[in-house]
């Protein structure tokens, strides 16, 4: 008799398990190639592909901010074949921000089988700004308020609401500056046109080494191994409980049986926690994540709450 934990341990291998897809399995991914969400794919799909016994190929479907690659996953046969890795903004973020006007419910037609990897971003200002930690950067906020400014790609995303976290925390008026692009954002920073922003790390790193750009804190409620010298923003006693950080999750289209849940489960699950994985996601700046499906339904609501306070507070829509 196979003990318990090494059934569960090899419960993704198609000759034990008590189901295994009958072709190749394609992970939808709703954002340009070479880009973190298809990057994280890449990685696991490979060793998914061992412990599935078919290939795992990532398909592109860039557009609407991941909505596209969503409603495809939504509309998908639920036969374990399509999968979806999507983020925040896709899952809680665009229901909450446009209730009812979706043309896929993330909540109905979605299955969620795993968080993937934490996403923190990481908050920079310019090389000119007079403040090199989040105490002096409150500091100057109070003295100037509304006058420091922060940039995001976009109303509503988690840059966006980064922000506005740190004014709901700290009590101060950072005002945002919305771009249609990170790249934009990041120029105007670096040439002092605006104070700061939010971003994920590999993008800003080598500004950052070449004193172009101050990391003053990441949004994660403890420091990154990739960084272990930067406090997060919860460490500064006026963001205490500050967290708000991006993840990357493993769906399937509403539908799937639990055998095809258990063993897609276990394929990602034991992707994620492969060491070498680990090590090249941490160099992306992500950290690997999983749970059971059960514990990410969860998580997916916490977030939705979390996320939902916020908006409501700063009274943020589409058009604003």
């Amino acid at each position: 008799m196979i003990h318990r934990r090494a059934a569960f341990g090899l419960a993704g291998l198609p000759w034990l398990g008590a189901w295994a897809p009958d072709r190749p399995v394609r992970i939808l991914v709703g954002f340009a190639a070479g880009g973190g969400t298809d990057i994280v794919a890449r990685l696991m799909a490979e060793p998914m592909r061992a412990s599935l016994g078919q290939p795992v190929l990532i398909e592109t479907r860039a557009g609407s901010s991941g909505q596209i690659a969503a409603l495809a996953a939504a509309r998908a046969a639920p036969d374990g074949t399509t999968l979806l890795l999507a983020t925040a903004g896709e899952i809680v973020n665009a229901p909450l921000l446009s209730p009812g006007r979706l043309p896929y419910d993330p909540a109905r037609e979605l299955s969620p089988i795993t968080n993937a990897v934490r996403v923190p971003n990481v908050l920079v200002v310019g090389a000119g700004v007079p403040a090199s930690n989040a105490t002096e950067l409150l500091a100057l906020a109070r003295a100037q308020p509304g006058v420091l400014t922060y940039g995001s790609s976009g109303v509503g995303n988690l840059a966006h609401l980064n922000g506005e976290l740190i004014n709901r925390l700290a009590g101060v008026q950072l005002t945002h500056v919305p771009y249609r692009g990170a790249a934009a954002a990041i120029a105007d920073v670096v040439a002092g046109r605006v104070t700061m922003m939010f971003s994920g790390l590999p993008v800003l790193m080598p500004l950052v080494r070449e004193g172009r750009l101050k990391v003053i804190g990441v949004t994660s409620a403890t420091r990154l191994r990739a960084l272990p010298d930067v406090p997060a923003l919860a460490e500064t006693p006026a963001l205490a409980g500050y967290e708000l950080e991006n993840w990357f999750g493993l769906f399937g289209p509403a539908g799937l049986t639990a055998p095809m849940t258990e063993a897609i489960h276990a394929a990602a699950v034991g992707a994620l926690r492969d060491a070498e994985v680990a090590r090249r996601m941490a160099e992306q700046g992500v950290e690997p994540d999983p749970g059971t499906p059960a514990q990410f339904s969860a998580f997916l609501a916490r977030e939705a709450r979390k996320l939902g306070e916020i908006i409501r507070s700063a009274n943020i829509t589409l058009e604003g």
